[in-house]
C-alpha cells in the first residue's frame, strides 16, 4: 500500500505570505488583519495591524477558512448570494462568505488560504 502524500503550509510560508500581503497593505495604507489557515481550516499564523476594528480578526480567519473549505475564493461565494443563491447561507461553519478569502494551492492542492478583513473589497 503506497498512501499519497500532500504538501503541507509551513509557519516559515505563512510568515512569508503575512509579510507580502502587510507590505501590500502599508504600502495602499490599509489597516487589515490577515490571516493564515493550513488544509483543515486552523489558524497557522496572522497579523492586526495598528488600528484595525476588531471585528477584523474573526472576519478574516473565516474568510481564510471558507476558501480552504470551498477551494475557490471567497469572492465567488459571496457574488453566489448576491446572485440570489441565499440558502447557501444556510451552511453551517465557521466562514465568511465575503470577498478577501483566496485558497493557497501547490501542484493543485488546496494546501491552506488566507483571508484579509478591515477594507472595502
Amino acid at each position: 500500500l503506497v498512501l499519497p502524500t500532500q504538501p503541507v503550509l509551513t509557519l516559515e510560508a505563512a510568515r512569508i505570505a503575512l509579510a507580502a500581503a502587510e507590505s501590500t497593505a502599508h504600502a495602499s495604507g490599509w489597516r487589515v488583519v490577515i490571516a493564515v489557515v493550513d488544509a483543515g481550516g486552523h489558524l497557522v499564523a496572522a497579523h492586526r495591524i495598528d488600528g484595525t476594528q476588531t471585528s477584523s480578526v474573526e472576519t478574516a480567519l473565516g474568510k481564510a477558512r471558507a476558501a480552504v473549505a470551498f477551494k475557490r475564493p471567497s469572492r465567488i461565494l459571496e457574488e453566489m448570494i448576491n446572485n440570489g443563491r441565499t440558502g447557501f447561507l444556510s451552511v453551517d461553519g465557521p466562514y465568511a462568505y465575503l470577498q478577501g478569502g483566496l485558497p493557497v494551492e501547490v501542484g493543485g492542492q488546496v494546501i491552506g488560504g488566507i483571508g484579509v478583513s478591515g477594507v472595502k473589497a
